[in-house]
């Protein structure tokens, strides 16, 4: 499943990252690296995406959250 598709209170572990290597480059360096267990913690249509990774809250744009595949619990 996508992250964009994750209810808010949802926990789960990060399956895979895919896009070019700018996406990839900024978006491991927050953080976000295969493996890692998150939180969504807001996932409102039209509205970023708000998950709890690593002891941090990060927002991503859709587009951006829509890359990323999770397994959630």
């Amino acid at each position: 499943m996508k992250l964009t598709e994750s209810a808010a209170d949802t926990q789960g572990t990060i399956i895979s990252v895919g896009g070019d290597d700018h996406f990839m480059n900024r978006i491991t360096s927050i953080g976000i690296t295969e493996g890692t267990p998150f939180q969504t913690v807001r996932n409102d249509k039209k509205m970023p995406v708000l998950i709890y990774l690593r002891e941090t809250l990060i927002s991503l744009n859709r587009a951006d959250a829509e890359r990323i595949e999770v397994n959630v619990r």
